[in-house]
């Protein structure tokens, strides 16, 4: 919760029935809010006639917001990560450039744009550009090779 500074002591006495609440996330987010307000007389009430299940008081303990990172991902759902190369798989036209980026262009060490998971930023025609990941694909590198390994037996002469 931001703006904790401006937090209304009135408006959370809620808290007093939602703590008792059946649902354990309910009674995380109010044992959270619960603990922020410990300079109220009725938090701190409430806070000691509690007894929480120790799963809640974890879960409620733990400092993880709840956030998944954005993940980036091609046209094909591969996981794409800083630096990846990707090939272009239809023309695109670049705003503000006067060229088409064409179908097939390596699009070499990208960079993810941070809060949009639909965009990377790469160099095409020696200009930074932002593409919509919709649009690409990633390149596999470093495949194993697959040998062919001919049999010499005795009858094959070849």
């Amino acid at each position: 919760m931001e703006n904790q500074d401006q937090l209304d002591p009135i408006h959370w006495r809620c808290l007093n029935e939602s703590i008792w609440s059946l649902t354990p996330a309910v009674q995380v987010v109010s044992l959270r809010l619960l603990r922020k307000l410990t300079d109220q007389a009725w938090a701190q009430d409430t806070l000691g006639m509690i007894d929480p299940d120790i799963m809640v008081v974890e879960w409620a303990d733990d400092t993880d917001t709840g956030v998944v990172d954005e993940v980036h991902k091609d046209a094909n759902g591969q996981v794409l990560q800083q630096g990846d190369t990707v090939v272009l798989i239809q023309d695109l036209n670049v705003k503000g450039a006067n060229f088409t980026a064409k179908r097939g262009t390596a699009v070499r060490r990208i960079t993810l744009v941070n809060g949009n998971p639909e965009q990377i930023e790469g160099r095409v025609n020696d200009q930074n550009i932002v593409i919509l990941t919709k649009y690409v694909k990633k390149v596999r590198l470093n495949r194993p090779v697959l040998f062919r390994y001919r049999c010499l037996c005795a009858g094959n002469k070849s």
